[in-house]
């Protein structure tokens, strides 16, 4: 029988279906917050916050993870749906959306998770609505999602090991995504977001294992609130590097890799463009569970602007960042 939720009783339906019905059965579908936290030196602590709904599994699921004090923290939870698939919130960890793309207030106990966190996320530029991207391997879909961006202020705190710090005035990223996921069978995305004290830079790009590029979409949202542009144009020259700063090789796990340099280009649709230097640390892998991770960079433009970033660079095989990974799966070509 079709049970309704709560969310059911109001005017937003877009399926003649219930709210918990996705438009693809697909087992990797989900629909997922992603917040990021870090130091405003670029250099220091940094904490990543999750929560994702995956209908086809039955499952609400939480993770929070990043470094902090030069050690890489993971931790995660979950709880079946049930007869409610919508409230973002797991045993320790909630989202609270406070004021719709203005305030948002994630917390995670700290007797629960080694990074607790209650901290408010404060708008500081528009929503960004990506279009919608599609990949496609012989057999069927890897990926088909729609993904929204947004720059913000936080205030509040994290803890670890009972020691409460201030992330008053930092600066950072939040990002709301649904559709098909299956992670380990990109070849490779890029998923650049770059904070200037003026606004924010973002770009998602997607390409297949010999470079070929199959998806670029990102803007420039300014601080003062106007309204964003897109980005037109993309082109990267970045390097995984090792401890002593030199390009390094991925290998099959990153077992060399210490952090990631190299420029980037924007180019807008009003005519600017855009150069970005950076430099910085690889934060989080995502080992074992997939190639690549989270980098925290300093970054300077081609005018003189300075900003950190995360720089998450991930994918299964691709010629440059992971020549040499194993793969599971048919991947697109």
């Amino acid at each position: 029988m079709a049970r309704p939720t709560p969310a059911d009783e109001q005017l937003v339906h877009q399926l003649p279906e219930l709210l918990p019905a996705v438009a693809t059965p697909h087992p990797h579908w989900r629909e997922s917050h992603f917040f990021d936290i870090h130091h405003p030196s670029g250099a220091g602590d940094a904490v990543f916050f999750t929560m994702a709904v995956r209908p086809a599994q039955d499952k609400m699921d939480s993770l929070q993870m990043g470094r902090i004090g030069g050690q890489q923290v993971l931790h995660g939870s979950a709880r079946p749906l049930g007869d409610d698939p919508q409230t973002p919130e797991v045993p320790g960890a909630r989202v609270e959306i406070v004021k719709p793309w203005r305030e948002v207030r994630i917390w995670a106990d700290p007797e629960v998770s080694p990074i607790g966190v209650d901290a408010v996320f404060t708008a500081r530029t528009q929503a960004y609505g990506l279009r919608r991207g599609t990949m496609r391997a012989p057999d069927g879909i890897v990926w088909d999602q729609s993904h929204i961006l947004q720059s913000g202020t936080w205030s509040g705190t994290y803890t670890v090991d009972g020691v409460e710090r201030s992330i008053d005035g930092w600066v950072g990223q939040r990002d709301h995504s649904w559709g098909v996921r299956d992670h380990g069978r990109c070849p490779l995305w890029i998923w650049f977001q770059i904070q200037l004290e003026d606004g924010m830079l973002g770009v998602w790009h997607w390409e297949l294992a010999n470079g070929a590029t199959i998806y670029t979409d990102g803007c420039w949202a300014a601080a003062d609130g106007s309204d964003p542009v897109p980005v037109v144009g993309f082109s990267y020259d970045v390097d995984w590097r090792g401890a002593d700063g030199a390009v390094v090789a991925y290998g099959k796990n990153g077992e060399q890799v210490a952090g990631i340099a190299g420029g980037c280009r924007f180019v807008l649709a009003d005519g600017r463009t855009i150069d970005v230097e950076a430099e910085g640390d690889f934060v989080r892998p995502y080992e074992p569970f997939h190639r690549g991770g989270l980098n925290v960079v300093r970054v300077r433009t081609g005018d003189g602007r300075s900003g950190t970033a995360v720089y998450e660079v991930t994918g299964a095989r691709h010629h440059r960042f992971f020549p040499d990974t194993e793969v599971d799966g048919i991947l697109p070509c």
